[in-house]
């Protein structure tokens, strides 16, 4: 077995079943099997994956159990030489698998290959970034890489100066579309169910990279991200802030030392304090709604980090 396509899925049952369309149509030159976890959907996925995708192997949790642990369930009943996780909401364009397969087979010091994501409207989005310090962390707060969107010093969290159509080895690769050799994870292991969701790709390419593994971008294979070129309402979820946060202070703390996690929770504390004070004038007055909800989101971040109330 060449590629075990690994996908978890909560509550996109129209997104999940393009995608595995996209796989099964443009999966030619790789043998492959497609494990589907469900992290306890409510609209119906579950049921769809079985009459409409029998040979999908399907995983059906009774709760949320967050992207690393149900893809850590996948990687136990995984058979082939490379593990690929796929998000639902992605679109497999032109044999990509098998571009990505090829690649990797033919540079066996690679231990993680990524591709071109494509938004909706054909435009390039970025994926892939450094991996998390101090720094990338002040700049990502700060807006800076916004200000100099090119600039190598200032927008290094995201390599902003990059446009994402050549061959680079880089730090991290996106959790979108991330193909792993499965002799890579024998060495380094799995996900580290530590993190819900946000950061495990980056803990996990930090310990292949530690390993010896290259992180390679290949802009010679495309997925389309069907839901990354949609536009925003500008609010922001408490939950995904405050989650993100906690993730974050996770990976410091684990990878980079006491000093950096107490940098760390130092700058999402002025970060949070900084935007309360910005946003609850306009929230109270106004009561614009994407005020409120960024004032919100502030305050919940404020008493996570000061008094440990966990709203996730």
């Amino acid at each position: 077995m060449d590629v075990s396509v690994i996908i978890v899925n909560w509550n996109t049952r129209e997104l999940l079943r393009n995608c595995l369309a996209s796989v099964i149509s443009q999966s030619r030159d790789t043998s492959y099997e497609i494990i589907v976890v469900d992290n306890a959907s409510h609209d119906g996925s579950v049921s769809m994956c079985e009459r409409d995708f029998p040979t999908v192997k399907l995983i059906a949790n009774d709760r949320n159990r967050g992207f690393a642990a149900a893809n850590n369930q996948a990687m136990q009943v995984a058979s082939g030489r490379y593990y690929l996780l796929l998000n639902p909401d992605t679109v497999v364009l032109d044999t990509a698998i098998d571009r990505c397969v090829a690649y990797a087979d033919s540079h066996p010091d690679i231990g993680v290959v990524g591709c071109q994501v494509l938004e909706r409207d054909g435009q390039i989005q970025q994926t892939g970034f450094s991996f998390p310090s101090a720094w990338i962390l002040f700049l990502t707060l700060t807006g800076l890489p916004r200000l100099f969107p090119h600039s190598s010093i200032f927008a290094k969290p995201q390599l902003g100066w990059w446009r994402r159509d050549t061959l680079e080895d880089i730090d991290v690769i996106s959790g979108m579309f991330m193909l792993v050799r499965h002799e890579a994870i024998k060495q380094v292991g799995v996900m580290d169910e530590s993190y819900f969701i946000y950061a495990e790709e980056a803990d996990w390419c930090f310990r292949f990279s530690k390993a010896g593994w290259r992180r390679v971008f290949f802009p010679g294979a495309q997925i389309i991200h069907v839901d990354g070129g949609g536009k925003s309402t500008g609010q922001v979820n408490v939950k995904m802030l405050v989650q993100l946060q906690k993730s974050m202070l996770i990976y410091f703390r684990k990878n980079l030392g006491l000093g950096q996690w107490i940098a760390a929770k130092t700058l999402f504390l002025f970060s949070n304090a900084a935007r309360l004070v910005g946003w609850l004038l306009p929230s109270v007055v106004t009561r614009d709604p994407v005020a409120r909800s960024k004032a919100a989101a502030a305050t919940a971040a404020l008493r996570f980090h000061i008094f440990g109330v966990d709203p996730t």
